[in-house]
């Protein structure tokens, strides 16, 4: 999988664009001199954890056939200071469900989507391992 980001602006307003061309906005936050054009980058982690439990528990449900006529996702977390950067120490979240939709199947399947299936909960749970590089004019620094 590869994603290129794009500064659009002179501030920090960017353009993420995954393989298939689907695109996000992202900025900094005001208090840095962003602009509120789009969601901030650890705004987006809250969205891929409550996005990928959601792909996970309606595919579940779906092959239970159950009927789903409403799924929303509340995804809520404060973060906290640890040395120069932020980190989120308890996210929770809330999967609200409208249809005929048995209570006991809904439960099991959040409880497969976090302890087996969700990459994005398993990512945050173990930890990944982060490199980067940095090329300034195409040279390698």
């Amino acid at each position: 999988m590869k994603i290129n980001i794009k500064r659009i602006n002179d501030d920090f307003l960017m353009e993420a664009t995954n393989d298939t061309n689907n695109t996000l906005l992202m900025d900094g936050s005001e208090s840095i001199g962003g602009q509120h054009k789009g969601m901030r980058p650890m705004q987006l982690l809250l969205v891929s954890i409550g996005g990928c439990s959601a792909i996970d528990i309606i595919s579940i449900l779906k092959k239970q056939r159950q009927d789903i006529q409403d799924f929303q996702v509340e995804v809520e977390s404060d973060s906290i200071k640890v040395e120069d950067h932020s980190v989120y120490k308890d996210i929770e979240v809330k999967f609200l469900i409208q249809g005929t939709v048995d209570l006991d199947k809904a439960k099991r399947a959040a409880e497969l989507s976090f302890t087996k299936y969700c990459s994005v909960s398993k990512a945050l749970e173990y930890g990944s391992n982060v490199s980067y590089s940095v090329y300034v004019n195409g040279q390698l620094a």
